[in-house]
């Protein structure tokens, strides 16, 4: 698979199969991603890989605790600034609205829309969890090297036919899961990401979000040539 490949059929996966995932295919997913950048070679990140009744007994407990705490419990981190300006909104938005449409529940649908949201929290019934911290020590930086450790994953998971979903929802569970992983102290949840087989059938896997286009968010200085060379 060549990495544009895995780039375009790389998609948030919200429905999956409940085949195992051999733990040989997840151990050479986490071998490749570990060489994704890492400035000063700090690589500041740490996974717990989870699956069975380990993985099981972790959903559940936070199912109980949803019911009787729906926001969760104070997250890590923000994960969208307060006042979020444009053209993100709109953005964010869309997204949320695209996605919904995928399953038929309208906006004012608020029970179905609420139950689809408590499916991040059972990992979109994907049979593998993997679960990422970062050292508190660290800043933007390191944050950005965590996002390509992760973008390498998920790649990565693409050439052994798998998808994937990173869920930094799951920074608001992060005492609960502490209590299933027993991670250090001065390590912060990060995210999630479901790993596994995509359940092809299901609808909801049809959502392709959009991208601004090319010259929207590149600004080109220079003299350029007109044509790519042969890479081959």
């Amino acid at each position: 698979m060549f990495v544009a490949d895995a780039l375009l059929s790389r998609i948030s996966c919200r429905k999956f199969l409940p085949d195992p995932v051999p733990l040989n295919t997840v151990r050479d997913i986490v071998d490749k991603a570990r060489w994704a950048p890492s400035g000063g070679n700090l690589q500041p990140w740490h996974l717990y890989a989870i699956t069975g009744d380990a993985l099981t007994n972790l959903l559940d407990d936070v199912a109980r605790k949803m019911a009787v705490m729906p926001r969760g419990e104070q997250p890590e981190y923000m994960v969208y600034p307060e006042g979020l300006k444009e053209p993100y909104e709109a953005r964010r938005f869309k997204c949320g609205e695209d996605l919904y449409a995928t399953i038929g529940v309208t906006r004012d649908n608020k029970q179905d829309r609420l139950a689809q949201f408590r499916q991040n929290f059972r990992l979109f019934g994907a049979p593998v969890g993997l679960f990422a911290y970062l050292d508190r020590q660290m800043g933007p930086p390191q944050w950005s090297d965590m996002g390509m450790f992760l973008q390498s994953l998920m790649l990565m998971a693409r050439e052994h036919g798998l998808h994937s979903c990173a869920q930094e929802a799951w920074a608001q569970w992060h005492q609960t899961i502490a209590t299933h992983l027993n991670p250090p102290k001065e390590w912060m949840l990060f995210c999630g990401i479901a790993l596994g087989y995509m359940d092809k059938s299901a609808p909801i896997n049809r959502l392709r979000t959009e991208r601004a286009a090319v010259d929207e968010i590149t600004t080109f200085v220079g003299p350029w040539i007109g044509k790519e060379r042969n890479r081959f």
